[in-house]
């Protein structure tokens, strides 16, 4: 199958085909939902989706190694030679035969014109996660889901492909990236206050009377106090109107990768109203879509692919 894709792609040095392979393989190891919504794209969209992936999981796993002993300092330096090997390699021309990840990345950039200010706004963001644990207001937390989540939905379009102005679809794109992220944002309160951070605005939070305490409070009991599930539902209706904003996006893609983003916002928006579901109770508790519902999603939407492959031709 791998093969049969970086031929579509038009990948055929021996190195670079390597390298796609461990993103790819990246993907389907660490991202299963993510790859499955792969399935549905044309196979030579595949390759450049999973770079992208790739060098995303690649930033995110130099923070998220709680495991490990190295300290912010030593986060930050990572986070710093990445970037640098990066801009060297994609705007300065060197060469970056050792870095799989990288490779695949800048290769993929180049391909689709995807610019060198959507990948260091992203890194941007992550350095920030090495010392920001709170967000006191909306503003300053969008300007963090910008870097970390808005210019994923940027760097996808080219490859995803538009029928129309790129600069036209951009707004929903970024729009869904959001949607997703403030998504996670709800359901992994629980899981990020044990990580030491927060990422809800804490003006809104106040509002209704909560704090990191009063979180903190809750997780310790593993129930969700009245003034947190009001907080929670504030933040739900803000998240669904980021959706509703998303989602006219899908009709500015090609047919052919449109099957693959209404799986992929459909399964999103579905952990939300889990979490809604569940009462917001979700300290211990991790709102999910089940297998069963997954599968059926994905069998659906990659038999709505074939579909319009056929009628409109692939991208």
């Amino acid at each position: 199958m791998i093969n049969t894709e970086l031929d579509a792609a038009g990948v055929r040095e021996p190195s670079l085909r390597q390298a796609y392979r461990q993103c790819r393989a990246v993907n389907a190891r660490t991202g299963k939902t993510f790859f499955l919504a792969t399935r549905m794209l044309a196979p030579r969209q595949r390759p450049a989706v999973h770079a992208l992936y790739g060098f995303a999981r690649r930033a995110d796993d130099i923070l998220d190694d709680f495991d490990s002993t190295r300290s912010v300092e030593d986060r930050g330096h990572q986070l710093h030679q990445l970037s640098t090997r990066l801009f060297n390699s994609l705007v300065e021309n060197r060469p970056c035969d050792d870095d799989p990840a990288l490779t695949a990345v800048v290769h993929t950039a180049r391909k689709y014109q995807i610019g060198w200010d959507l990948f260091d706004d992203f890194l941007e963001s992550m350095r920030m996660d090495l010392t920001v644990t709170d967000y006191p207001d909306r503003p300053s937390l969008e300007r963090y889901m910008y870097g970390s989540a808005e210019v994923i939905g940027l760097q996808l379009l080219p490859v995803l492909g538009t029928v129309g102005p790129r600069e036209d679809a951009a707004p929903f794109a970024a729009a869904l990236g959001k949607a997703f992220q403030l998504t996670n944002f709800i359901r992994d309160v629980d899981e990020d206050l044990r990580r030491g951070r927060v990422y809800l605005p804490a003006d809104e939070l106040a509002a209704h009377g909560v704090d990191r305490d009063l979180l903190t409070w809750c997780q310790a009991k593993g129930r969700t106090d009245g003034r947190v599930r009001a907080a929670l539902a504030e933040q739900h209706a803000i998240t669904r109107a980021v959706y509703d904003k998303a989602r006219p996006g899908i009709d500015a893609l090609v047919p052919a990768s449109r099957p693959c983003v209404e799986a992929a916002l459909t399964l999103y928006s579905e952990i939300l109203a889990r979490v809604e579901a569940l009462d917001f109770e979700i300290f211990g508790t991790r709102a999910t879509v089940g297998k069963p519902r997954r599968v059926a999603v994905g069998v659906a939407g990659i038999g709505k692919a074939w579909v319009n492959r056929l009628r409109y031709g692939s991208v």
